[in-house]
């Protein structure tokens, strides 16, 4: 069968797709198992016990936003029990479906709606821990686009009070390979914009397929530069950034760093700084036993003093 050109680009591009979603043939099992009981994504061991008090210790309550095309499940199943073992109150949601957005995806998956949806519904949800723990504040730890959506919630829905940071809702940001800045998505954005000049419509097949926050992320996209025209942070909120050299999904993966503004405190961290061996990539960020660690360290400082860095 005789493909164009442009529809060469365009199956370039919709594989690209397909690899950032994990999906990959299975291998032919000579054997019909039985099917394995699906898991139920609303559930997420270790986090929402909303019976949970915050301690002296760990006083603020622990919101956790995971990324693209994939729940609370599937990216926290072991952040959320270690933060839980620690001491904290912990709290995550799903967010980004198709149900009830103006603007959802085809094909149902969370953190695909347009992304200034998904922070309306992280707001209401921050709101909620807040009113039920009785905390005045929380830390937040964003995976992917968890941390761009996080920071929308900062700038536009409440998360951050500019004119008086004392108000603010939020008192720590960690984001762990955040599309802060956009990424390429390895050379899908290339490939697409290829397929787009080629009269392709890439940019609406994915957005309707996947939903719009796959083209919000990207280098120079309309919806960055709304978020960070006014600058990367927002007054009293303290970041930690986490970067891994070996990332191939939010590339280049140095544009996630920010710059501090006023009143604002930034840690821009490599997960190779001290230990170049470490080879964890962009979906490993919330499971690696060193990118937990930094995660631990940000939330509570003295956590450092207690325990090695692995590596």
């Amino acid at each position: 069968m005789r493909i164009s050109s442009a529809g060469r680009a365009l199956l370039f591009a919709l594989a690209g797709i397909v690899m950032l979603c994990g999906v990959a043939p299975a291998a032919a099992d000579p054997v019909e198992a039985e099917p394995a009981p699906a898991a139920d994504l609303s559930v997420l061991p270790g986090a929402n016990d909303w019976s949970c008090k915050p301690s002296a210790a760990h006083p603020r309550p622990v919101v956790l936003v995971h990324g693209t095309w994939t729940g609370m499940l599937g990216t926290w199943k072991d952040l959320a029990p270690a933060l839980t073992e620690e001491g904290y109150c912990v709290f995550a949601l799903n967010y980004g479906q198709a149900a009830g957005l103006t603007e959802g995806n085809l094909m149902r998956m969370f953190g695909g709606a347009d992304i200034a949806e998904s922070a309306q519904q992280l707001a209401g949800f921050v709101d909620q821990v807040r009113t039920t723990t009785g905390a005045s504040q929380v830390d937040m730890i964003g995976h992917s686009l968890g941390g761009t959506v996080s920071r929308q919630y900062l700038r536009f829905d409440g998360g951050a009070d500019r004119t008086n940071p004392a108000l603010n809702k939020v008192h720590s940001l960690v984001t762990l390979g955040a599309t802060n800045h956009g990424t390429s998505f390895g050379d899908v954005q290339a490939l697409g914009a290829i397929a787009q000049a080629l009269g392709v419509p890439v940019t609406t097949l994915a957005g309707v397929a996947v939903g719009p926050s796959y083209i919000q992320q990207m280098v120079g996209s309309p919806f960055l530069q709304v978020l960070n025209a006014g600058g990367d942070t927002d007054p009293g909120i303290e970041y930690t950034v986490v970067a891994s050299r070996r990332d191939t999904v939010s590339t280049p993966p140095e544009n996630t760093f920010l710059t501090a503004g006023p009143g604002a405190t930034v840690h821009n961290v490599w997960l190779q700084d001290g230990c170049e061996a470490n080879t964890a990539e962009h979906n490993q960020l919330t499971t690696d036993r060193r990118a937990v660690y930094i995660i631990q360290r940000a939330l509570d400082p003295t956590y450092g003093e207690r325990n090695p860095a692995p590596c």
